[in-house]
């Protein structure tokens, strides 16, 4: 394939080439000298589960692939401590080593769903960023300016409105733009969020004498309230590793003026069939609900099989239009004839801690056998088996 031709393919989907010169450079003398380029993308490891959003920017990586590429996945499991400042109004919690340790090694399994494991190497942030000296961060730090940094929106607005922003924070675009040095890497893929986060570590490896990357963004996936973006923090997100019947629900959720955008961006659709979709949507009489059939077949089948596809389709219509429960649930076994409502909650995977159980038990989100479970302090009688229900799309038969 040449030059133009592999561009050709990597500039699709893309919102800028920063700069696009430099990536015909490097594409140029890759093909000369037989070596591959050094492709990188990193994700925080602040939740435990990698979601649609992130898989814009994944299936990217999987075309320089492809190409004959090495892409570079970095666990950000040393910056996840810190926490990304980018579109925050307030600074972030901190996250324990544990906390992070236990998404990470989610991060590890998943991101394989997508990329070829062969030509994909994952490393941890932490491996470099921890072994700093204090010294080596001042040195590193004199990169940088308050003033460049306030640049950013996010801060500018939080130092205008009289927000406390932490030294940290400051120091988070510095660490990202470090992972790059230490891995000299080409090319260096985001969101368009990450616009300042790439050109740093572009601006960085000039600084230190290195050949600077070149940035590449991507659009940003909407979450399902088709407000903000799709983050794990909002709780939006239609998570890789979701159920077949999760995930084909949550996509029938989405707003109707989003079904063009997750076509495009979270399936793997030419142009030429979007284009039909679109003309569709636009026809007078067509109901988007039939759309978005299609829309949660194409999603679920691409990260499970199209079997699990049109089984979630039936399972979907005999819960909400027939008001039945899913035909074939999964099956919790309980070892005591009452057991706490919240402990069942957790013990089944259908909540995270005691404190989410609690949670979905106050908001009226938690049904067994069709009946609502309003106190927290509930114990279920387990003499016969029962359907524990939580939110509209999660079922379980527990015995």
């Amino acid at each position: 394939m040449s030059v133009q031709e592999a561009l050709k393919i990597l500039k699709r989907g893309t919102v800028e080439i920063l700069p696009e010169e430099d990536l015909v450079k490097k594409l140029e003398r890759s093909e000369k000298t037989g070596q591959p380029l050094k492709v990188k993308w990193g994700a925080d490891p602040s939740a435990p589960d990698l979601h649609l959003g992130h898989a814009v920017v994944l299936r990217k990586m999987k075309e320089f692939q492809e190409l004959g590429h090495e892409v570079i996945f970095v666990i950000g499991d040393f910056t996840a401590r810190v926490g990304d400042p980018t579109g925050r109004s307030e600074t972030r919690k901190p996250m324990s080593e544990e906390e992070v340790a236990r998404n990470a090694e989610t991060y590890f399994r998943q991101v394989y769903r997508l990329l070829r494991k062969e030509k994909c190497r994952v490393v941890y942030n932490h491996d470099w960023l921890g072994k700093l000296t204090l010294a080596e961060i001042l040195r590193l730090s004199s990169h940088y300016t308050v003033t460049r940094t306030l640049e950013r929106n996010d801060f500018a607005e939080r130092f205008k409105n009289g927000q406390s922003i932490g030294v940290h924070e400051f120091l988070y675009p510095m660490m990202v733009a470090y992972d790059s040095v230490v891995l000299k890497a080409d090319i260096e893929l985001g969101g368009t969020d990450q616009t300042f986060n790439l050109l740093a570590g572009r601006e960085l490896m000039s600084e230190l004498g290195l050949e600077p990357q070149v940035c590449m963004t991507l659009p940003l996936l909407l979450g399902l309230d088709g407000v903000q973006k799709m983050s794990k923090s909002l709780g939006n997100t239609i998570a890789i590793e979701d159920p077949p019947q999760e995930m084909f629900g949550k996509a029938m959720s989405i707003p109707d003026s989003l079904i063009l955008n997750y076509f495009e961006l979270a399936t793997t659709l030419d142009e030429a069939e979007c284009r039909k979709i679109k003309a569709l949507l636009a026809e007078p009489g067509t109901n988007p609900r039939d759309v978005k059939v299609r829309l949660g077949k194409e999603v679920v089948t691409l990260y499970h099989s199209k079997g699990d596809a049109e089984k979630a389709a039936e399972d979907f219509d005999r819960v909400f239009k027939e008001k039945q429960n899913p035909g074939d649930m999964p099956v919790h076994v309980v070892g005591e004839p009452k057991v706490w409502i919240v402990k069942l909650l957790t013990s089944s995977g259908l909540a995270v801690s005691s404190s989410e159980a609690r949670r979905l038990v106050s908001q009226g989100a938690v049904e067994v056998d069709g009946e609502r479970v309003s106190d927290p302090d509930a114990q279920v009688d387990l003499s016969q088996e029962r359907v524990l229900k939580v939110g509209k799309r999660r079922f379980l038969r527990v015995r």
